[in-house]
């Protein structure tokens, strides 16, 4: 069964997007790992694992979605919706993929 590309990208590039999220709200906004788990609605330990490479490596970042990842970052430190930026990124990262990798294997 074919996977929708919400699914591939809950799976795939959500926790890539939260990672990197996490990763400019701290060293490019100075939040603590507590502080930007709480802006992200993760736990803290979630942000640890970003941090030390134990999860969210899955997305290749363009320098143009690294930008917007700053924009979001940004706009999240000032009290902006996670929810409505997670989703604003993910809607670029699909945009700027190509129909294979948003496809699951073809049924049978």
């Amino acid at each position: 069964m074919r996977k929708t590309p919400c699914e591939l990208m809950l799976w795939n590039h959500l926790p890539a997007i939260r990672k990197e999220l996490a990763v400019a709200l701290i060293n490019d906004h100075g939040l603590s790992q507590r502080d930007a788990a709480e802006k992200l609605g993760v736990t803290p330990a979630a942000v640890c694992q970003y941090l030390a490479k134990k999860r969210g490596q899955q997305l290749i970042i363009t320098i143009s979605i690294k930008q917007e990842i700053g924009i979001s970052a940004a706009r999240i430190k000032n009290n902006g919706s996670a929810t409505v930026e997670t989703c604003r990124l993910c809607r670029l990262i699909q945009s700027q993929m190509t129909p294979p990798t948003l496809t699951d294997e073809p049924e049978r």
